[in-house]
């Protein structure tokens, strides 16, 4: 079987396929990606096939950061769709259409972000599955907003009527045949609520760029160990925050060592006992801790919770809102704000996820389930089962 993964060029969208693409060559199927060559090389496998597709779009998204990174709600979902998301389509669908004539794949499997996939699919008559390395997506984001769905709705329609596919009765972000949701019900919700096509597979992680140097000896162990990290695109926002974190720093000293993923030029002067790096290894980092705090990012809380770790969540946008309400509906954390945490607030948040016991066993009960899913030996069982 040759399979086929589109992907935007952001880390959290490309590791999922990682792994599965790793299950997949190891049981003997040809795999490669199509999406913004230069920004994928430095997110896949050194000897990843890459079919270049939308070069232009994805050399452009850190510019694009820079200005959507101040953003909140819906300003935020605009600038997403209409600067990012459906640009990005349009610039890859050549590409992906070459691709695909060039590859031959039995199946095309699209990220959510990545909505040239399916339209390249549809229209030369290719099997495509989706990729929903968030689940928020899943879970009717815009039921208490419906102008708002309308829009999305609208961007969508007005998308597919560009490349001649104006049904209305398909969605690219949602295939018809396979949705891989790396999840599970007991952070989405009920699985009754969705279609059998869905499967949710569970986290499934693949091989990252190596993180050298970092001080393992400097891990104190006659402290608890907490994780800080806001990922990889809203550190530059994180003044403020890193501002709670130093103040909780202080409060916690005696028996909590924060490591503190941040660029060292955004936090200053740190307290002796925290430790500060502008990367960590964080698969390798989380069976040392005993907690983590972030900004909701789909990876890093299920990093954290298939290592049975409870959480202190404080979303900034976008899909980080949804995602840190199936953490405290799970009954696995605490949210605070982010752009109004004072030190004390996160204080207590920290002191609850760590000495509440209900945070750890909801945290280990998803673990739990993560385990049971499979993952992406799971996630591959289901594309073969395609053909």
């Amino acid at each position: 079987m040759r399979v086929l993964f589109t992907v935007p060029p952001l880390a959290g969208h490309v590791n999922p396929t990682v792994a599965v693409g790793a299950e997949l060559a190891a049981r003997g199927h040809e795999i490669a990606w199509t999406g913004p060559a230069g920004a994928l090389a430095g997110l896949l496998p050194a000897r990843a096939r890459i079919l270049p597709a939308g070069e232009e779009a994805g050399g452009g998204y850190t510019a694009l950061h820079a200005r959507w990174r101040d953003l909140r709600g819906v300003a935020a979902l605009r600038f997403l769709w209409e600067e990012a998301l459906v640009p990005l389509a349009r610039a890859m669908v050549p590409g992906v259409t070459d691709a695909v004539r060039g590859f031959e794949p039995d199946v095309l499997v699209a990220d959510q972000q990545a909505l040239a996939g399916p339209l390249v699919a549809e229209r030369l008559g290719i099997p495509w599955a989706t990729s929903a390395s968030t689940s928020a997506e899943l879970t009717g984001p815009f039921a208490d907003f419906p102008k708002v769905g309308e829009w999305v709705a609208g961007q969508i329609h007005g998308l597919l009527g560009e490349f001649g596919t104006v049904a209305s009765d398909w969605d690219p972000r949602f295939s018809e045949r396979l949705v891989l949701v790396f999840s599970t019900p007991e952070l989405v919700g009920p699985a009754e609520e969705f279609p059998p096509h869905y499967a949710f597979v569970g986290p499934a992680f693949g091989a990252r760029p190596a993180a050298p140097g970092f001080p393992w000896q400097r891990l104190d162990p006659a402290r608890r160990r907490v994780l800080v990290s806001l990922g990889t695109l809203n550190q530059e926002a994180g003044g403020r925050f890193y501002g709670a974190v130093l103040g909780a720093a202080e409060h916690l000293a005696e028996d909590v060592q924060l490591v503190l993923a941040a660029p060292p030029a955004l936090i200053g002067s740190a307290p002796g006992h925290l430790l500060l790096q502008e990367r960590v290894p964080q698969l390798e980092l989380l069976p040392h801790l005993d907690a983590v705090v972030c900004h909701g990012g789909h990876n890093t809380v299920c990093e954290a919770l298939a290592f049975g770790l409870p959480l202190v969540v404080a979303p900034i946008r976008d899909d980080q809102p949804i995602v840190a309400r199936q953490v405290v509906d799970a009954g696995a954390g605490v949210r605070v704000r982010f752009g109004r945490t004072r030190a004390e607030e996160l204080r207590d948040a920290l002191t609850a996820v760590l000495d509440e016991p209900g945070h750890r066993r909801s945290a280990r009960r998803i673990q739990a389930s993560f385990a049971a899913a499979g993952g992406a030996a799971a996630a591959a069982d289901r594309l073969e089962k395609l053909l």
